[in-house]
């Protein structure tokens, strides 16, 4: 009997463009698939279950043998630091990590603040740089805090930058490219090997193919 995989993915862009890889692949995803709203969704055809989940859990719902498989940004990967594996790079939902903030300002000598979603990917960012800041957390509207003083500086992603100008803000440094990366439960990728493996190399033909295109 075929195995099944459990896979773990983020809603979002990533989902989409994963979907859409999947199905270059040969997988047939039942058209429903995208819209569903369904927080787990069984493709029998394909001896697939997908769970749909905020994309800070992804490593977690894999390190813990609840998914098999997952789909996780970068930033994720270097924010959680799960015990998992890192099968490959899928080359979607490109962006980078940028330190920004407003224009002309100079960081407080004393305590600089910088704020984040990333807490563990900006703190040795700045210990590498031989600052010594303090980071504040945050969980959304990250480019809100130099703009009612609560930091100097913010840690973010950025795709296009739009949202950055939109706020009167500018990049001051790129600290790390990111794209989404498929990754493996360490006790799966040994339970599971034949159908991981036939997984993988079906995206990487995906993923050459893709280069000759471009």
């Amino acid at each position: 009997m075929k195995d099944w995989l459990t896979v773990a993915m983020p809603k979002g862009r990533i989902f989409t463009e994963a979907a859409e890889m999947l199905r270059m692949a040969g997988f047939e995803l039942p058209p429903e698939f995208d819209d569903s709203r369904k927080l787990i969704i069984d493709v029998p055809e394909e001896c697939f279950r997908f769970i749909l989940a905020k994309p800070m859990d992804v490593p977690t719902y894999v390190e813990y043998g609840v998914a098999d498989l997952g789909i996780a940004g970068k930033d994720v990967m270097l924010e959680e630091e799960r015990d998992v594996y890192e099968l490959l790079d899928l080359q979607i939902s490109a962006c980078y990590l940028a330190v920004a903030g407003l224009p002309h300002t100079q960081m407080n000598d004393v305590a600089p603040k910088i704020a984040t979603k990333y807490p563990n990917v900006a703190a040795a960012y700045f210990r590498e740089q031989g600052e010594q800041v303090e980071i504040i957390k945050l969980n959304g509207s990250i480019e809100l805090a130099p703009l009612i003083g609560l930091a100097d500086r913010i840690v973010d992603i950025v795709s296009t930058g739009r949202t950055l100008k939109e706020n009167g803000l500018i990049e001051y440094e790129d600290i790390v490219n990111i794209t989404s990366r498929l990754i493996v439960n360490p006790v799966s990728y040994r339970m599971k090997d034949a159908r991981i493996s036939d997984v993988v190399e079906r995206l990487t033909e995906v993923i050459e193919q893709e280069k000759v295109v471009k």
